[in-house]
């Protein structure tokens, strides 16, 4: 069976709660894992897994705290994520120029090292007052089918 692995980025937490509701709309725990990018370890990237990437914006349309540790590692070590396929959902406001980057940094980052991006990109937009995980539920529900 596949396993969903929902890797989470986050400044405040609205990140880490949207993947645990995805995590339990997929039945979760072992199908469904939600795992922090601060602690997760590049060598567990497997083409047998599929995952979801949820990841806010922080300041000036910078990668969140949360995220910094994952995309410093895929940086530095430049593995190769051919056969790996992932789904986004970014979190952001539309009022700001930056809407959204932080997502898109993480996006760029594993397209580069051969990750294939599935699906439409979600996005949650903290201006028109919907909540990130009704909007996360919803995208996921549309666009999502594990590997």
């Amino acid at each position: 069976m596949t396993r969903t692995i929902i890797l989470f980025g986050t400044e405040s937490g609205n990140a880490e709660m949207v993947a645990e509701d995805l995590a339990s709309e997929l039945g979760g725990d072992p199908i469904a894992v939600v795992a922090d990018m601060t602690d997760f370890d590049i060598a567990d990237f497997t083409p047998t897994d599929a995952y979801i990437v949820v990841c806010s914006t922080h300041g000036d349309g910078e990668l969140p705290s949360g995220a910094r540790p994952l995309f410093d590692a895929l940086q530095e070590a430049q593995p190769s994520l051919a056969g790996i396929r992932y789904s986004i959902f970014g979190l952001g406001d539309r009022s700001y120029e930056t809407y959204s980057h932080g997502s898109e940094i993480i996006d760029e980052q594993l397209r580069s090292l051969g990750a294939e991006r599935v699906g439409v990109y979600g996005r949650h937009d903290a201006s028109d007052g919907s909540l990130p995980n009704d909007d996360a539920l919803e995208w996921m529900r549309a666009v999502f089918i594990p590997a």
